[in-house]
């Protein structure tokens, strides 16, 4: 049975807008009150292409919800409140928004923000989920794309290939396998956002593929990547897909250009490795450290004999138009 939109948002919204600010949803626009500069970071998720029609929609909610998190957390900053367009199928069950709205809930409570406000409509296409996120830095500054130099080691946190490993287990519907949980609710990164303030130079977060991304921060800065192929690091089951392959530097590859992994990759100086093992250690996170930046330009992997590796796809992006 459909659902009216107003009584939606009153009923399963307006709970999620917990703050002044969002006038609970009855209001055309929210008043927002902040001290400093504002980060702000925008993301879509579409049925199909980001997450599978069969997903549990409080997990799709999540995920819609720390995608942008793991932005805020690359730029050094912490959530203060989202907006939320939903773009709702006709054909899909009007119950299910109630469990997709637990799902907002039970991740506002874990990462303390509120719902601010946003747009529902129907829609005769695919679920499609928009959130805009406001931060404010936890530091002085939001490291910057731009800011890598000559010299800096690059590291990474977590593990790579999980988010890959996780969507090919959904696609076979092995609800079994332990990187689906990495898949569906990815773990922003927002424990490292202080760190991220003070020690490093340029930073993002890895979405459409560590060696994509990799890229991406070297060509912000105008300079070429080096990345050690076996120092990246992986989960048991990344290991175990590695050491099954035939061809162990093809499946390193993949696992490094498959994307979803919403970890930090970021740039810093050598003289941080000591204070960045420590900061690993502290807070119960792996923190590698998977290459260097250079002058040049490209993205150049290396094997364990230090042999260079022929790449094919880098990662993941979106074509546009026909």
């Amino acid at each position: 049975m459909s659902a009216d939109e107003f009584s939606i948002i009153q009923t399963l919204l307006a709970p999620l807008a917990s703050t002044v600010a969002a006038r609970g949803l009855r209001d055309d626009a929210a008043l927002v009150e902040f001290a400093g500069p504002v980060v702000v970071t925008t993301d879509a998720l579409v049925e199909g292409v980001h997450f599978l029609p069969g997903d549990p929609i409080h997990t799709v909610a999540q995920k819609a919800l720390r995608v942008n998190l793991s932005d805020l957390a690359a730029k050094a900053a912490r959530p203060v409140g989202y907006l939320l367009t939903l773009f709702w199928p006709r054909a899909r069950p009007a119950a299910q928004i109630a469990e997709f709205a637990q799902g907002l809930a039970q991740d506002q409570a874990i990462f303390g923000c509120a719902l601010l406000g946003g747009d529902t409509v129907s829609t005769p296409g695919p679920l499609s989920i928009s959130i805009t996120m406001f931060g404010a830095l936890v530091g002085v500054r939001a490291p910057d794309r731009r800011e890598a130099k000559v010299g800096q080691d690059v590291w990474v946190s977590g593990v790579i290939g999980d988010g890959w490993l996780g969507l090919q287990a959904a696609l076979r519907g092995d609800a079994s396998h332990p990187a689906l949980a990495h898949y569906r609710r990815p773990q922003p990164r927002m424990e490292l956002a202080a760190c991220l303030a003070a020690r490093a130079g340029a930073a993002m977060d890895v979405s459409d593929g560590l060696l994509a991304d990799s890229t991406k921060l070297a060509s912000a800065s105008d300079l070429a990547i080096e990345i050690d192929l076996p120092s990246l690091p992986h989960s048991p089951a990344g290991l175990a897909y590695i050491a099954a392959a035939s061809d162990p530097i093809a499946a390193r590859l993949q696992l490094a250009a498959g994307g979803d992994d919403f970890e930090i990759l970021f740039s810093a100086d050598p003289a941080q490795r000591d204070a960045l093992a420590q900061q690993s250690l502290d807070l119960g996170l792996a923190l590698t450290r998977i290459g260097s930046l250079r002058t040049g330009s490209g993205l150049l992997a290396f094997d364990a004999q230090g042999q260079s590796v022929a790449l094919g796809t880098l990662g993941f992006a979106h074509a546009l138009g026909c």
